[in-house]
């Protein structure tokens, strides 16, 4: 289990944020940083990055709406929506990759840096890859944000995930953006899975292909 610590953000603010850390079970194989849903480190953040130190990767997930409102926490109903998509939207790109930077530079004294990320952090998983130093690998699961910022030039190895149900995000369409402008970026599309499939939400889990894309994930971190 792990625990909430403060890091301090690489931003000009130099806020002081709050992430769900865990410590690796034996072996140490890397770090990993976990970017949340719109929901904010919620139970299911929290279990992913618990689920990644038992594979022997040191986790961590910053709360990318602490500026905003301290400790957001959001159901997975039309309320939270909104939300969480209105926390999103007020919260600059920039902004949440200098606290993504600040779990780099926390977790970088200790070994190689990977980023995971769901939804929201798909998206700015993708975007870490293209924009930041120091990642050695990077995988995007569902990011809405991943077709309009295909041309971007992942710095680290990177894989995409998106399920082939998912109605706000046409994957084929994605798949074909990203190929055409990163011919060597892995997409892979789940035909039994929609959006938000690594949630275990029951209304959105779909774990074969969450199985599956953590495997995948696995190969490429190295572990």
């Amino acid at each position: 289990m792990g625990e909430m610590i403060t890091i301090k953000s690489t931003a000009a603010d130099g806020f002081a944020f709050g992430a769900y850390h865990a410590a690796p079970t034996g072996t140490r194989k890397g770090g990993v940083i976990v970017v949340q849903e719109i929901f904010g480190i919620d139970e299911h953040v929290r279990r992913d990055v618990d689920r990644w130190a038992s594979l022997g990767f040191e986790a961590v997930a910053p709360a990318l709406y602490d500026r905003r409102e301290p400790s957001f926490l959001a159901g997975h109903d039309g309320p939270g929506m909104a939300a969480g998509i209105s926390h999103a939207r007020a919260t600059p790109l920039d902004q949440a990759l200098a606290d993504v930077a600040a779990c780099r530079d926390f977790l970088a004294p200790r070994g190689k840096v990977f980023i995971v990320g769901y939804c929201y952090g798909g998206s700015l998983a993708w975007l870490a890859a293209g924009k930041l130093e120091g990642l050695s690998g990077a995988s995007s699961y569902y990011g809405s944000m991943v077709q309009a910022n295909a041309d971007l030039k992942p710095k680290c190895p990177t894989i995409i995930h998106l399920g082939r149900l998912d109605a706000g995000i046409p994957a084929d369409e994605v798949k074909a953006a990203v190929r055409a402008a990163n011919p060597d970026v892995s997409v892979c599309i789940y035909d039994d899975a929609g959006h938000g499939f690594n949630n275990e939400d029951p209304a959105r889990h779909a774990a074969a292909s969450a199985d599956l894309a953590r495997q995948r994930t696995l190969e490429l971190f190295g572990g």
